[in-house]
């Protein structure tokens, strides 16, 4: 009976052994996906071509836009992450919280800061109509997240 329970206790410990091995391995792998260490924010929709006419009033900048959803469990500060376009326009985030799950909207033109709602103050359009990259970094200035839509001609 001792030779039958020695060998358990070898299975066992050889099935251990082999366990935290290949847990072992395993965890370099998670580390650097990445989607446990960074935050996963997402450029989620884009209205780069205002409706009606493009009159600059206020009303047609702000409804060019560009939305940001966080998809972690997590409320994430933006300070310092920045939003570009092609050309180089770049808006950069203040101490701007965003929620678990939440959608922020930055608007081109003037408004008042809201939760939900965040203001360039522009008086020109930024986002090209036809073509264009909108580009979302990080307070370290990597990038995060982009979305293209047409075909920019260089």
């Amino acid at each position: 009976m001792s030779s039958a329970s020695s060998s358990v206790r070898r299975i066992a410990a050889t099935v251990l052994a082999a366990g935290a091995v290949v847990g072992a391995a395993a965890l370099p792998a998670a580390a650097q996906d990445g989607h446990h260490q960074r935050p996963r924010v997402e450029i989620s929709r884009v209205q780069a071509d205002s409706p009606g006419r493009d009159d600059h009033s206020n009303r047609s900048l702000n409804n060019e836009w560009v939305e940001i959803t966080n998809t972690t469990r997590d409320a994430i500060n933006l300070r310092g992450w920045t939003l570009r376009d092609d050309d180089g326009n770049r808006y950069r985030f203040d101490n701007v919280r965003i929620a678990s799950r939440a959608t922020i909207r930055i608007h081109t033109g003037n408004g008042r800061d809201t939760r939900t709602d965040l203001f360039q103050d522009r008086r020109e359009y930024v986002w090209g109509n036809r073509a264009d990259t909108a580009t979302l970094r990080d307070d370290r200035g990597r990038t995060v997240d982009t979305e293209s839509w047409g075909r920019r001609h260089h």
